[in-house]
């Protein structure tokens, strides 16, 4: 069974043809996040690491203590 992604842009992305466009996806119990000008390029997080991600951002200090999980 292949999981096809539905992407949704960002609303604070800008206009729909816009190419700095955020894109998110829910598939299974994994969220997945692109850059519309870069889509190939799909970073695959938790919910709960999406909101540490945010959290972070929304706290002035992008990548600033937020580590992704390391999968082996």
């Amino acid at each position: 069974m292949t999981l096809v992604a539905e992407w949704e842009k960002s609303s604070f992305s800008g206009a729909h043809d816009s190419a700095n466009c955020i894109e998110l996806a829910a598939v299974g119990g994994v969220v997945l996040l692109r850059e519309s000008d870069a889509p190939a390029n799909v970073l695959a997080l938790t919910r709960g690491t999406l909101a540490g991600l945010v959290r972070q951002v929304k706290a002035g200090s992008p990548g600033g203590g937020f580590e992704p999980p390391v999968h082996r």
